[in-house]
Parts: structure tokens; C-alpha cells; sequence
């Protein structure tokens, strides 16, 4: 049998697996371990050993449960409520402020957190239930919050660029570097739409009332500095890592020890908190930690057949297509693989094959890293079947219905589709701060 059929065969056999609900990597690994076995014979149980020797010796894999630990640490202990209390105090007297204080909440959640999940949780319990009950019209509610989630593996410490650096063997701090542009420009596009849209139509996003804005200014201040919280944390981690005082796993225990603190010294640490956070820090680590164990196995196969050069020889050779529809036709896969799958279980399955065809075709790995995550997050938003919907749909009031949800998110995702074509036709975007900030280094 060809390799090439033997390939497509794989692919094709993983694409069922999963969509019959098998865990992701119980999925991958099995493909890869029936396809090594019957090329290789018993040589082929090789395969997963040598991916384990692998994984134990990636040092950069500290950083997960570090920066997990640390975003579960700031939300257990509730300190995103005085965030958004702030945001309330201060934006409150705008037509529309409160969904664009939730966009900006989402931004510092994302700075502590690097999870789209947590930021989803956040925006939901916090502030989804405020802004319905101020009268904010819930379609347009429940698309703020699905578009703010977006921002958390896109502003760093992204947890799945993290990922990204390691299956790519790219600099994880110029990845950060690379989404924090696409990431704000991103959030301002979304706050446009939502003052804009608000200022035309009032009655979508009402101001606080004189009484509720009577906040005194005191009161202000203190939520001020609630607010320069994340920034404290943010800065203790990166700018020893930009700055090459130190390393990055270094840096992401130092962000955990200062989220830590922060909990203590506001009093908001117990046993329960803690021991809540290192639970959900072990489960989402090993889920990881096994996911990549069986994508590395995966890709060792794939290597071993030399599926890239074959699938690149396709592409140019015989179908003749330019670079740029290849790149778009990746794009559009990961959008329709996005209907029933996260974004770790998409990079680990794609990775093999998508990561050297991209270095192959001449394109910049640490701009393709960017365009991954903001078509990833297209994928979740995008109906029928986004990942992000039915989450949406889990968190949100009875009142709102699915079809509510299938509603809100179609201007955000037009406006992601837009800032996606903007990092596509200008890389430097993505660029621009990691070569200024490396080169300087």
C-alpha cells in the first residue's frame, strides 16, 4: 500500500474515532500504535517509548502546570469580582459600558489565566448576570462574552501557545510577543462595535443610572488598584523573561508564586481554594501531558512515512497551487475540524503535517502560530456546532436560547474573520514586537 494512502488512511480513521466521542488522546494514540505496529512490527513499539523519553526531557513543560496552577489560583479566590466591580464603577455612566468593561476584564483575565475556558467561566458567572440585569439585551450580552473568552490563548501567557512553541520548536516568548498586537487590536475592534453599536441603539446597552454612578471617590480608587493587580502579576512574570534575567520556566513559577501572594495578602486564600486549585492544575496538566504524549507518537509515524514531503509534493508539484491558497486551505480545515474539537486536541493532530509544510512553503512558523489561534477561535464560535456555543449554552440563564446564541456571536466572528485577513496580509503585526524586542535583547 502506498505511504501516501497509508497516511490518508490514518487521518481519515482519527477523524471517525473522534467524532464517536473517544477522548482525544486515547484517539490519537490508538492510530498511531495500530499504524506502527502493522508497518513496523514489534519495532514499532519503539514509537511510544522514545515519545515518552521525549516528553520527560522537555524542560519548557514545567511552564503548563505553572501558569494553569496561577489562573486557577486568581479565579478560585474570586478575585476577578473586583475587576469587574471596577469596570462597573468606572464605565457604567457609557451606553454600552458594561460590555465594553466585560471586554477589558477578559483582556486582564486572559493576562492572568492563558485559557479561553476560564475566561468563559469568568464572563459568564460574573458578568453575564449583571449586564441582563441592567437591562442589556442578551443577544448582544452572550456575544461579548463568547468574544472576550476568545482573547485567552492569544494575549500572553497563552497556554496553548506555550503548546504551540514546543510541537513547532519555536521561542515561546516571541510567540507571547507575537499575540499581543493581533490580540489588542483584536479587543479595540470589539469595543468599537459594541460603543458604536450602543450609541446608535440605546436601548441594547443602557447607562448606569445617576444613583448608581454615585459611587464615592474613594471607593474608586480602592477598585482602581484591584485593577493594577493582573498588571503586577504580568510584569513580575515577563519582564525578567524578556528581558533574559530569567528562564522561562523560571518566570512561570515566579507568576504562580506572585498569584499566590496576592491571594494571601487579600485575604482570599484557604484550604479550600487551595486544594480546589491544585486539583484542576493536575487534571488539566496530565490531560495535556497525555494528549502530547500521543500527538508525538503520531507524528513519529508520520515522520516515518514521510507523509509531509509527499503531501507538499501534491500541493506544488501536481495540483500546482500557490503557497497562499495552501495556507487558506489549511485555515478553512481547522475551521471545519473546529466544530467538534478543542484547539490543543487540533494543533496535536495537525501538527505533524501542518507545522513542516508551513516551514516548507516558506512561511514564517512564529506568524503561522498567531493565524492558529485566532482561526482556532473562529472554529469555536462558528455555527452549528462551535465548541464554544454549547458552552455558552451550559453557563447561560434558561432565558437564553441556543438560537440566541447562534445570533449573538456573528458580528464577532466578522469582526475576527477581519482581524485574522489583517495578520494574514500584514505578518508584521504579529512581528513586529518579538523582532524589536529580541533584537534590542
Amino acid at each position: 500500500m502506498p505511504y501516501e494512502l497509508i497516511a490518508l488512511l490514518m487521518f481519515s480513521s482519527l477523524m471517525l474515532m473522534l467524532m464517536t466521542g473517544q477522548r482525544v488522546f486515547g484517539a490519537i494514540g490508538a492510530v498511531a500504535a495500530i499504524a506502527a505496529l502493522s508497518l513496523w512490527g514489534t519495532g514499532g513499539s519503539d514509537i511510544p517509548y522514545a515519545a515518552t523519553m521525549k516528553l520527560m526531557k522537555w524542560y519548557p513543560l514545567l511552564t503548563l502546570p505553572m501558569f494553569i496552577f496561577m489562573g486557577y489560583v486568581l479565579s478560585e479566590s474570586k478575585l476577578a469580582d473586583d475587576l469587574y466591580r471596577m469596570f462597573h464603577v468606572w464605565m457604567g455612566s457609557l451606553n454600552g459600558g458594561l460590555a465594553v468593561g466585560t471586554i477589558l476584564l477578559m483582556i486582564l483575565v486572559s493576562a492572568m489565566n492563558g485559557l479561553s475556558v476560564a475566561g468563559m467561566a469568568i464572563g459568564a458567572t460574573i458578568a453575564l448576570p449583571e449586564l441582563l440585569r441592567r437591562g442589556y439585551d442578551k443577544r448582544m450580552v452572550t456575544g461579548v462574552i463568547q468574544a472576550g473568552s476568545s482573547l485567552g490563548i492569544l494575549v500572553p501567557p497563552s497556554v496553548v501557545l506555550v503548546l504551540y512553541a514546543m510541537i513547532a520548536r519555536q521561542p515561546v516568548g516571541q510567540l507571547w510577543l507575537a499575540g499581543v498586537v493581533p490580540g489588542l487590536i483584536m479587543a479595540a475592534m470589539f469595543i468599537v462595535y459594541i460603543a458604536t453599536r450602543c450609541r446608535l441603539h440605546p436601548e441594547l446597552g443602557p447607562a448606569l443610572s445617576e444613583e448608581e454612578r454615585n459611587v464615592p471617590l474613594a471607593e474608586k480608587i480602592r477598585l482602581l488598584r484591584a485593577g493594577a493587580l493582573p498588571i503586577i502579576i504580568f510584569a513580575a512574570m515577563m519582564v525578567p523573561f524578556i528581558n533574559g534575567w530569567t528562564s522561562l520556566v523560571e518566570s512561570s513559577a515566579i507568576g504562580a508564586l506572585t498569584a499566590l501572594l496576592a491571594a494571601v495578602l487579600k485575604g482570599r486564600m484557604n484550604r479550600q481554594v487551595f486544594e480546589t486549585s491544585v486539583r484542576q492544575t493536575l487534571a488539566i496538566s496530565c490531560m495535556f501531558m497525555w494528549i502530547i504524549l500521543a500527538a508525538l507518537g503520531f507524528g513519529a509515524v508520520f515522520d516515518g512515512l514521510g507523509a509531509v514531503r509527499a503531501i507538499e509534493a501534491l500541493f506544488t508539484d501536481q495540483l500546482g497551487l500557490n503557497p497562499w491558497v495552501i495556507l487558506i486551505l489549511m485555515q478553512l480545515s481547522f475551521l471545519i475540524m473546529g466544530t467538534f474539537l478543542d484547539d490543543t486536541a487540533m494543533l496535536v493532530i495537525v501538527a505533524p503535517l501542518y507545522v513542516p509544510l508551513v516551514g516548507m512553503l516558506g512561511f514564517d512558523l512564529i506568524w503561522y502560530g498567531i493565524l492558529y489561534t485566532i482561526t482556532t477561535q473562529i472554529a469555536y464560535m462558528t455555527p452549528p456546532f462551535g465548541y464554544n456555543l454549547f458552552l455558552m449554552r451550559a453557563m447561560a440563564p434558561p432565558e437564553i436560547s441556543l438560537r440566541d446564541i447562534y445570533i449573538s456571536i456573528i458580528p464577532f466572528v466578522l469582526i475576527m474573520v477581519a482581524a485574522l485577513a489583517l495578520v494574514m496580509l500584514f505578518p508584521q503585526l504579529a512581528l513586529w514586537l518579538p523582532e524589536t524586542v529580541y533584537n534590542k535583547g
